[in-house]
């Protein structure tokens, strides 16, 4: 049996108990499952039939829907998009929609325009407004002044070739359009765009980055003579393979007056290659980064600078790929003979982007340990003058050494702050 009809066969067998409830309770009843299971409750229930409308929260989930064959399914179908419709076309004048949720994952490369869509019911004045893509070409588009909250994440599937993803791009919109002045939460989860188009995002208090390139930058991390080409894409001139593609210059622009931010591994190497200018985050207080040894540093030194008045910095993991423009934020002493201006750059001495950063709170979790860790936190807390308080939560998985030994190594390391507390969280 079907799980929406499981559902109302439930809702039957409870009779008055439920049935007997007014209508608006009713309703936030319905607002609480996938809109596919609501709509089935309405059609086969004769007590809430009428009560659709009165849902405040709409999640269409293509997992929910049933394919007639592993064909129709690899290709996906418009079944989906037909359910959507129809829901939407009956609710279209529904003043208590609040939450809006669209998650679609297409297995093949498509040129379906949904944003158009999309774009049409953010009209309603959603509070928060959800969607994965599976293509992840066609573009976002955002307009209206009451959106709160905005949470997007475009999947694209891994196994897909990056020359095939190059020549889809030439031929599907490339563009992410936001307007939503009223904007106070962003969790934007994609694959870069050529252009993004970003309208005034001062209201925004809160954003929660997770930015992915189109192909893998290994071949840059000992390179010191790429270029940005006229189009704005990442070159070098003895790489015969595609530019990296992307700019998040206007994206990251737009967020500036922000006060917390989150950013994903990926992200960090996107801000480095992709972002021609870095605005001055004269508000930002917290700053949350997550790494890996996939991904480099690179962009750290000027983050870091470029927050003024930075309160907590949060690391969830310290290890990162060693790239030669880790700069002085981390540990790394890269070795790498092709280096051509390595022994001036070891006779210039700059100050440390860490000895004017303000931070008073440093918080990492997942810590393990390990000798580039160790030596990450000698880093830090050896320049990180204002630190007051730092919080370490041991990796649950390192099993292998215990959490008192760890704290031990960590205060025997010399502090410049002469303030600055450890802890384990």
């Amino acid at each position: 049996m079907p799980n929406d009809a499981l559902i109302v066969s439930i809702l039957n067998l409870m009779g008055d108990s439920i049935s007997s409830l007014p209508d608006e309770i009713l309703g936030k009843l319905l607002s609480l499952v996938p809109t596919k299971v609501a709509a089935s409750t309405s059609v086969l229930s004769k007590r809430w039939r009428n009560l659709l409308s009165l849902v405040d929260s709409l999640s269409f989930d293509e997992s929910m829907v049933v394919y007639p064959n592993e064909e129709e399914a690899t290709k996906g179908s418009q079944r989906f998009c037909d359910f959507v419709d129809k829901t939407l076309a009956l609710l279209h004048n529904s003043p208590a929609i609040k939450t809006f949720s669209l998650c679609r994952v297409a297995k093949t490369m498509s040129y379906n325009d949904e944003s158009a869509r999309l774009n049409r019911h953010t009209q309603w004045g959603l509070f928060r407004y959800g969607a994965t893509f599976g293509g992840g070409g066609g573009g976002t588009v955002v307009e209206h002044a009451s959106i709160k909250r905005l949470v997007i994440a475009t999947h694209v599937p891994h196994h897909i070739d990056y020359y095939l993803l190059l020549e889809y791009f030439e031929n599907a919109c490339q563009t992410v359009r936001f307007q939503a002045p009223s904007l106070v939460y962003l969790d934007y989860s994609s694959f870069v765009f050529r252009k993004y188009d970003v309208g005034d995002l001062d209201s925004l208090v809160e954003a929660r980055l997770s930015l992915k390139l189109w192909r893998s930058t290994s071949h840059y991390d000992y390179d010191d003579d790429y270029y940005y080409d006229y189009n704005g894409s990442l070159c070098d001139d003895d790489d015969p393979s595609p530019p990296i593609f992307g700019d998040v210059t206007c994206l990251v622009a737009a967020i500036r007056n922000i006060t917390t931010l989150h950013l994903s591994p990926d992200s960090l190497e996107v801000f480095h290659f992709c972002c021609k200018s870095m605005p001055i985050f004269n508000n930002l207080l917290n700053l949350s980064i997550e790494s890996n040894n996939q991904n480099g540093w690179q962009v750290m030194p000027l983050l870091l600078k470029s927050c003024p008045n930075l309160q907590t910095l949060v690391f969830k993991g310290l290890v990162h790929k060693v790239t030669n423009r880790c700069g002085d934020a981390c540990a790394c002493n890269p070795q790498n003979p092709s280096l051509k201006n390595s022994k001036k750059m070891k006779k210039k001495k700059k100050i440390c982007c860490l000895q004017t950063c303000p931070v008073k709170v440093l918080e990492i979790s997942d810590y393990g340990g390990c000798f580039q860790e160790v030596e990450q936190m000698r880093h830090f807390l050896g320049n990180l003058k204002c630190l007051e308080t730092v919080k370490v939560g041991v990796d649950p998985d390192n099993k292998g050494k215990n959490a008192e030994f760890l704290l031990a190594n960590l205060m025997n390391l010399p502090k410049l702050s002469s303030k600055c507390t450890i802890q384990l969280l």
